[in-house]
């Protein structure tokens, strides 16, 4: 339960995210269907807008809070969360996730304000 962490990419040596950080990032977001087919719910890069926030001050979903702590700008990772740090028992229905539904986010650091 948690989440797991697969850098794709290294971002460029120094500074990382820490706890109270304002990020900003392209992120695509993904259910995990069975058979472990995904569906592609969400994404930055569709609108070419970057997602900005606070990190690490329970701001946004807890796989994305904690998975994104000490990461490098120019880093891509893939985080793949379970219900527990996702949406839960309620899912997000505004978004078509289901209630205790697996994600899968790639994410790209863009900058650490």
């Amino acid at each position: 339960m948690g989440f797991n962490k697969t850098i794709i990419k290294e971002g460029i040596a120094g500074r990382q995210s820490i706890p109270g950080d304002n990020i900003s990032v392209h992120a695509t977001g993904y259910v995990i269907e069975g058979q472990g087919q995904t569906r592609k719910f969400w994404s930055t890069r569709d609108s070419n807008s970057p997602f900005s926030f606070t990190v690490g001050i329970a701001k946004v979903i807890k796989g994305w809070d904690q998975g994104m702590l000490d990461m490098s700008i120019g880093e891509i990772c893939q985080l793949n969360i379970s219900p527990d740090f996702g949406y839960g028992a309620r899912g997000f229905p505004a978004w078509g996730i289901p209630p205790n539904a697996t994600l899968l986010f790639e994410i790209e650091l863009l900058s650490i304000n």
